[in-house]
């Protein structure tokens, strides 16, 4: 699909199920974000200053947390954080629980590109993970994090206390969904692959073992609300390829660990930009895309000469420009 060199992945299929009539990923109205809080920080920790700048923190020091805690200083109102193998973007500040003092932070230049991951922030910061989990876009959130909410690695980076709390106010700036939500397609697929999906909308491809279509193929498996992708637009997708010949996949964002953002024009293959210009945020697309409109008589990496691809890619959104 982008023009590096596929890596090999394997996505097992024993455990998926037919979708109903409407999909998507995981529900959120099933988290249950009070469950988790500690109100009784409020009172040791007020944050000032608006959501989308630097915070002003006055706290009662020295600070001592048992176990990591967080609360909530403002609800937002946008994507709730269901998983956190979600994209999202974050801008965060930490301050030092002995003092008060403020260590380190984020840019804060508004900029919501780049967006990754979110339990990438988790390598660094393990006692994160409660707070971010069922949190919405636009929220800050106010964690404290005792002496195994960081890791010795970034205590020692970044200059930290040996085992010290440290106080982490944290914005939620962009957070993209799981997978596509929408409502099922009608498609009349006879002759071409079936899709099975997951509990989280993974998707699994079955290849039938029929010779290949000659043309592009684009099937929208599951209709989204979004706006239209246009040639210009960097879309943030999962995504599986498969390979038709072999039925196996070559490539997974799913299986590599997180969505990407895949510059349309000239980003990636012809016939993947073709798939899905015009299609809905919020879709799942079939892509069937013949060897002259993806890797050619050569290949690449993994991928044979005149290879034929299958691609079920899900639109979570459309990445902002980058800030200036």
């Amino acid at each position: 699909m982008r023009k590096t060199p596929a890596i090999l992945s394997v996505l097992a299929l024993s455990t998926l199920a037919l979708a109903g009539c409407t999909v998507g990923g995981a529900d959120a109205a099933s988290c249950d974000r009070a469950a988790g809080a500690d109100a009784s920080l409020a009172d040791l920790i007020q944050v000032t200053g608006e959501v989308d700048a630097v915070p002003s923190v006055d706290m009662y020091t020295p600070l001592e947390v048992p176990s990591d805690a967080y609360v909530d200083v403002e609800e937002g109102d946008g994507e709730v954080i269901t998983s956190l193998d979600q994209a999202g973007v974050l801008d965060m500040t930490l301050f030092d629980g002995e003092t008060g003092e403020q260590l380190i932070g984020t840019a804060y230049s508004g900029d919501t590109s780049g967006a990754a991951a979110l339990s990438q922030w988790l390598q660094q910061f393990p006692g994160l993970e409660s707070a971010l989990q069922c949190a919405s876009e636009g929220s800050r959130i106010v964690a404290a994090l005792g002496a195994d909410g960081v890791t010795e690695e970034a205590r020692t980076g970044y200059g930290f206390s040996e085992d010290g709390t440290i106080v982490a106010v944290v914005d939620v700036r962009k957070v993209y969904p799981e997978a596509a939500s929408g409502t099922l397609q009608y498609n009349d697929g006879f002759g071409l692959p079936s899709v099975v999906r997951d509990v989280d909308g993974r998707p699994g491809i079955v290849v039938p073992d029929t010779a290949a279509p000659d043309d592009l193929v684009v099937q929208t498996l599951i209709e989204g609300d979004g706006e239209e992708l246009t040639i210009d637009d960097t879309p943030m997708v999962q995504y599986t390829g498969v390979l038709w010949d072999e039925k196996t996949v070559f490539d997974s964002s799913w299986e590599n660990g997180s969505p990407v953002a895949l510059t349309l024009d000239g980003g990636v293959i012809e016939g993947f930009s073709q798939g899905l210009v015009g299609q809905k945020v919020g879709s799942q697309v079939m892509i069937v895309i013949p060897s002259d409109l993806g890797y050619g008589d050569e290949g690449q990496g993994t991928i044979p000469g005149g290879a034929t691809l299958v691609f079920v890619v899900d639109i979570l959104g459309v990445e902002d420009a980058p800030a200036q």
